[in-house]
């Protein structure tokens, strides 16, 4: 068969049930209208420094077969996979670290597709080809590097056999087993953590505080409202930009919005919180969180316990409330690895680069394992995988 690449500059000018058709799992993160909505509401760009780069493989009747969604950057902004010591090392020797290319859904550390395939396609194939036209296109285009940040399993497999070096992390997920209550979940967990998940649900529902989730095709525009305003809150409590406006947020909410989730806080008639979540068939994604007063417990309650309580009503199975935080362990969410892989074009940082990720992967490995001693599942269960082998 034969195939052919093409490269996009906006995902405008691919057919949005073409692209969507390489997404069958329906990540929310890598569907046509969330990347399509970060371009058309100027949420990329130079202001966020995210340029787009659309790799597309055909073959010879037309149809798209594969496609990558990437971004020159000229930042590490927004990417949760922290590079800014290697790119000051290359200041240091005189390079230029900026522009580079990133494989990624921006502004969300979340672990998914990276090399879409058609599910008719040769996947082992059509992401080799993927991987050998992006790296030909950084080459061309002097690029410092090609990073591919949270990949699934399958994909990081073909990236690696293509000579990118693989970097391990940690966030912490939530698993259900099996349950049909909330009450079922605190069954699983140690008397002492369980009567402190208690306690600090108790102390919010003692304020008078209820709970309200609507899907986002059913949110009024008034609750966008509420629910940017408190997005923005967060940013600005902690010095940062928010990349997202309320026009983005609208048009997902209407062009996705069986899978926007968001939990309101309600006191006195009158909205105090919220968190924005996404989802799939299998599993609920935390993304934003902000509040207007604070309340204590309230933000576990608002963006670990209702979304949990989501899970276990709507038989989701997973449950991943972002990237960060050891607080999140007490409440039921354990160390899970996450990865990305890296490439890059200057022969004199390759060998360095790859022995730092050893020693670092060594080193996080070694800390995952003393964070499941936090672990608040009662004793035997659920215990922590054996950590990969890195390829050689």
């Amino acid at each position: 068969m034969s195939l052919h690449a093409e490269l996009h500059s906006t995902l405008s000018s691919v057919p949005k049930e073409c692209w969507n058709a390489l997404n069958p799992d329906k990540n929310p993160f890598a569907r046509y209208e969330f990347l399509i909505s970060l371009e058309s509401n100027g949420c990329l760009g130079k202001r966020m420094g995210w340029f787009p780069r659309y790799f597309i493989i055909r073959d010879e009747q037309g149809s798209i077969m594969a496609g990558a969604m990437c971004y020159i950057k000229h930042n590490s902004h927004g990417e949760f996979v922290f590079d800014w010591a290697w790119a000051d090392a290359y200041q240091r020797a005189g390079k230029m670290y900026y522009p580079k290319l990133v494989c990624a859904s921006p502004f969300s550390p979340v672990q998914g597709p990276r090399l879409l395939v058609h599910p008719h396609g040769n996947a082992d194939k059509l992401r080799s080809l993927l991987i050998s036209n992006i790296l030909k296109y950084c080459q061309d285009q002097h690029l410092s590097s090609f990073h591919c940040l949270f990949p699934e399993a399958n994909h990081r497999e073909s990236l690696v056999s293509q000579g990118l070096m693989l970097r391990k992390d940690y966030q912490y997920h939530w698993h259900n087993h099996g349950y049909k209550h909330f009450e079922d979940f605190l069954a699983d967990v140690k008397s002492r953590k369980r009567k402190k998940i208690r306690r600090e649900r108790a102390m919010v529902a003692e304020e008078a505080i209820s709970f309200k989730v609507v899907h986002g095709r059913d949110m009024s525009d008034e609750q966008w409202h509420y629910a940017h305003h408190f997005y923005r809150l967060t940013f600005k409590e902690k010095g940062n930009t928010p990349a997202l406006n309320l026009d983005f947020f609208r048009e997902v909410g209407q062009t996705m919005g069986d899978q926007i989730v968001t939990i309101f806080a309600i006191k006195d008639a009158e909205y105090i919180a919220c968190a924005i979540n996404f989802r799939n068939a299998h599993t609920l994604y935390g993304r934003y969180w902000g509040c207007s007063f604070e309340y204590n417990s309230l933000h576990f309650e608002v963006c670990f316990y209702q979304g949990i309580e989501y899970c276990i009503n709507h038989g989701l199975q997973h449950f991943e409330p972002g990237a960060q935080g050891e607080h999140k362990i007490p409440r039921g969410f354990l160390p899970t690895p996450t990865y990305s892989a890296h490439w890059l074009a200057s022969e004199q940082f390759q060998q360095p680069v790859a022995d730092f990720l050893v020693r670092e992967g060594q080193a996080i490995d070694e800390y995952a394992e003393s964070l499941w001693e936090k672990s608040p599942f009662r004793d035997g269960l659920y215990q922590p995988e054996k950590p990969e082998t890195p390829p050689e």
